[in-house]
């Protein structure tokens, strides 16, 4: 196994071309998980992304929603519309501004993300299970610069 370190020699062009390509793999196939775990459950990417956000942080108006997930308002308004007629959230008054409303996971809402949580940790057990703590350190730490210039690529931020 070659050192973890960071070596000062680039990387060519061909070994650039096959980590790209298993990022597209690794994509295509997180992704079809995804999907038909959600499926099962009823939900969509989008629907799944919004109930994950109110749990991480709680109660927030559609405008924050709509900053969260990076959509327009009308679109977090059909979301909000579709999760509450499914019963997994609630509006509610903001205490603070009786312009504004809340959305808040219900009950149901809360089992479902916990479910959601439950089928994460399971497949982060199966993902790395034969990966010791520094295999696992170097492919976070080398995932994460891959996310930092992808983020960094995003157009909102090149804009900048």
């Amino acid at each position: 196994m070659k050192s973890l370190h960071k070596s000062s020699e680039r990387p060519t062009i061909r070994a650039r071309g096959v980590a790209v390509g298993r990022l597209f793999e690794l994509a295509l196939l997180l992704g079809d998980a995804l999907g038909r775990g959600l499926a099962e459950g009823g939900l969509t990417v989008a629907r799944a992304e919004l109930l994950w956000r109110l749990r991480g942080r709680g109660s927030m108006t559609q405008r924050q929603l709509s900053q969260e997930l990076r959509c327009t308002p009308r679109n977090v308004t059909g979301l909000v519309d579709g999760l509450e007629a499914s019963g997994l959230v609630e509006r509610r008054p903001h205490p603070k501004d009786r312009r504004a409303t809340l959305v808040a996971l219900t009950a149901a809402g809360s089992a479902i993300v916990a479910t959601m949580d439950q089928g994460y940790q399971q497949t982060a057990s199966e993902l790395f299970e034969d990966f010791d703590d520094v295999e696992l350190d170097a492919f976070s730490e080398g995932l994460g610069r891959v996310l930092e210039h992808l983020q960094d690529a995003r157009p909102e931020r090149a804009a900048r």
